[in-house]
Order: structure tokens, then C-alpha cells, then sequence
């Protein structure tokens, strides 16, 4: 009888709790219909704060779900983007 944490390979299992913390991990990805004149906006503030336009209208979605009250409290914080600390 094998043990369902071994993989079908005899390789080493996983460490408790890996699996939850790829699904945390995953990213879900979304077409955005934008006007043209509020992308050229966002582009402008996105360069201004240093960030990609991708990155910068998920801070806005967050602030705005935080502002209102309706971010999940699960919600993993956001990536850290750049360069990692010397």
C-alpha cells in the first residue's frame, strides 16, 4: 500500500503545507478592456511611482477593495517587485 505523500517517482514527499502555499502563489490573469486616454493615465502615475502599468492597477484595485472595507482579510500581500536587498 503506498503512502499518497510519496510521489509515484519514490523521490522525497513534499513538505507539509507546500501545496497551500503554490495555490497562495498562483496569480490569476485577466483581460482589461481600457479607453485609451485612462491607460496613457495610468501608464503616467504607474512610471511616476516606479511600477509596471500590470502592477500598478492591482495597488489600485487593492486600495480601493481596502478603502471600501472589502478586502479579504486572507489576501497575501503583494509581490515584491525589483531588485531583492544588497
Amino acid at each position: 500500500m503506498t503512502d499518497d505523500a510519496t510521489p509515484p517517482d519514490g523521490g522525497t514527499p513534499p513538505p507539509p503545507g507546500a501545496a497551500s502555499r503554490a495555490a497562495r502563489r498562483e496569480r490569476k490573469s485577466m483581460l482589461l478592456r481600457l479607453d485609451p486616454a485612462v491607460h496613457d493615465a495610468v501608464a503616467a502615475w504607474a512610471a511616476q511611482d516606479l511600477r509596471s502599468v500590470n502592477a500598478h492597477v492591482e495597488w489600485l484595485l487593492r486600495k480601493a477593495l481596502d478603502d471600501a472595507g472589502r478586502l479579504p482579510r486572507h489576501t497575501a500581500p503583494p509581490p515584491r517587485r525589483g531588485r531583492p536587498p544588497a
